[in-house]
């Protein structure tokens, strides 16, 4: 059972407790970075079950991302109602087809490709590129035939909607877009040769099961009735189908976003599903979540004077006490600047910050390969934020299965049956990943061992891994959704933010986004020439 409906609605704030008492027909929450949307979300769902409104089971909470669906199970076990499903769209996706591809496609399930970058090396030579495989390419490759498939763009289509979308191919790529199109027509010509699938396929096939297929169409609805999708500014038309799908014509649906913090275009997301939500439900509740609890009020202001610069949105309120005023600071070279980036972290750890409570953002992937270096040549802790999956890395999978054995015989005291059982691996960062993660749970009310590795299997399954210890080194785009007590903006120089090939107002966004990780400390750095919206900022001249 739920906590009692008051104890639940006691800890929100007049605006938060507006989206838990919102039950019914479609609610549109604009939440601002750092307002508590999860908060009011989970509440929503807690309160709604109390209350008898909502069945847990029948309730379908969509992220953006596998860490975002991971905190959002953990606050609503917290308040006791952990049968809800929270997952991303692509996971709650994959669970469906696997589901019925029996009785729909049949045959065996075809293998998933966690990583496209083997298959997109092996279509660039069937497509006769002879360009360098580097992983810059290969990353560049992905992205726009992961653009096209959101768009449902076929390999002979690609091309025209280049032209169709304004899209610019990324001009630091060393082939044209003519050769792209080759390539994502070898690559999936390779699929289907392998019978492999990617996760754009998994949501394209779930997408044409439920059209084709009335029956499995009719089942999902009865399973799933009521809807909450986080991060609503970032869908992309295929998303935004699927749910469609799913829903129906019933209205039980609640959209939390930002258009402020739409950063996703490039990659086919649209913040028009959240703009025209009213326009497709006119008789929608829109709430507006303004209370900034993360940052403090000078961080706030250097936020708010980016929204105003632009006209991007509602600007936030600031609650907490007081703190530094973010500061910007120029240097010669890259190099200078990441000499002096490791000089200012040593004086933060010295003064008691923990290094996973410190984060250097930037805009690009190479711009963190340099940080990198620098920190390890200072013998400083650090961890870079990517897509690679975490449970795959052998010596994960070794703590796991230690962690199973363990798990049979362990009895009352299971936090110092894990301790014993992670002995061997020494301190490990996995280790006191691992350690730090049962601590918190153990918090929140977990009571076994086994509990605890049912945790790590279902984050493995959606590859959401626990914090790492270490200063962060992330790009602004890995960073959305993520806060620190110290930030360093890093690199923000005008040769990099704006990135040339994308629209200023995304990038202006997208330095909002990283802005507003900071609780209690902003420090922005640049090397040459300042970024225009450092100006913008008030932080330069």
């Amino acid at each position: 059972m739920a906590q009692l409906a008051d104890e639940i609605l006691s800890s929100l704030d007049p605006q938060q407790r507006s989206v838990a008492t919102a039950l019914k027909g479609p609610v549109c929450v604009i939440a601002g970075a750092g307002t508590g949307k999860t908060r009011a979300i989970t509440h929503r769902l807690a309160y709604g079950v109390d209350i008898g409104v909502i069945d847990p089971k029948r309730v379908l909470a969509l992220t953006f991302t596998a860490r975002a669906a991971g905190e959002m199970r953990t606050r609503l076990r917290s308040l006791g109602v952990a049968s809800i499903a929270a997952r991303t769209f692509h996971a709650a996706a994959l669970k469906q087809l696997i589901y019925f591809w029996p009785e729909t496609l049949g045959g065996r399930f075809p293998s998933l490709l966690t990583s496209k970058t083997g298959f997109l090396s092996e279509a660039m030579t069937r497509a006769n590129i002879s360009s360098s495989k580097k992983s810059s390419l290969l990353r560049d490759l992905a992205g726009e035939i992961e653009w096209a498939k959101v768009l449902t763009l076929a390999p002979d289509q690609y091309l025209q909607g280049l032209s169709d979308y304004s899209r610019v191919f990324n001009p630091s790529s060393k082939i044209s877009a003519e050769q792209v199109a080759k390539v994502y027509e070898a690559y999936e010509s390779l699929k289907k040769q392998e019978r492999a699938i990617d996760f754009e396929d998994v949501l394209l096939l779930t997408v044409g099961m439920l059209e084709e297929e009335r029956e499995v169409r009719e089942r999902v609805r009865d399973q799933y009735r009521y809807f909450t999708v986080d991060e609503y500014q970032d869908v992309s038309p295929l998303q935004q189908r699927l749910l469609d799908l799913w829903l129906g014509k019933r209205e039980d649906i609640c959209v939390v976003g930002d258009p402020a913090q739409t950063i996703y275009s490039f990659a086919g997301a649209s913040p028009a599903f959240l703009l025209n939500f009213t326009a497709k439900y006119p008789n929608a509740e829109v709430i507006r979540l303004s209370a900034g609890y993360r940052s403090t009020p000078e961080i706030i202001n250097t936020a708010n004077t980016i929204l105003r610069s632009a006209n991007l949105g509602h600007e936030l309120d600031a609650i907490n006490g007081h703190g530094e005023k973010p500061m910007a600071k120029g240097y010669k070279s890259q190099s200078e600047e990441a000499q002096a980036l490791v000089s200012l972290i040593k004086e933060d750890i010295a003064g008691g910050l923990a290094t996973n409570e410190i984060a250097i953002l930037t805009r690009t992937n190479s711009q963190l390969e340099v940080l990198e270096s620098a920190l390890d040549a200072a013998g400083i802790e650090n961890q870079i934020r990517n897509s690679e999956r975490f449970f795959n890395r052998p010596q994960v999978r070794e703590i796991i299965g230690a962690i199973r054995s363990a798990s049979v015989l362990s009895e009352s005291d299971w936090l110092s049956d894990l301790r014993d059982c992670l002995k061997p691996f020494g301190q490990s960062e996995y280790v006191r990943s691992f350690l730090q993660l049962a601590g918190e749970l153990e918090a929140e009310g977990l009571t076994s061992l086994r509990a605890f590795l049912r945790e790590l299997e279902e984050r493995s399954e959606t590859n959401n891994p626990p914090i790492l210890p270490g200063v962060a080194l992330a790009t602004l785009h890995a960073a959305k959704g993520l806060e620190w007590r110290k930030v360093y903006l890093a690199g923000v120089s005008a040769e990099v933010l704006p990135w040339q090939a994308s629209s200023i107002e995304e990038e202006r966004r997208l330095f909002y986004v990283g802005v507003t990780r900071a609780q209690e400390s902003l420090a922005l750095t640049y090397y040459g020439v300042a970024s225009p919206f450092l100006a913008e900022a008030g932080l330069v001249n």
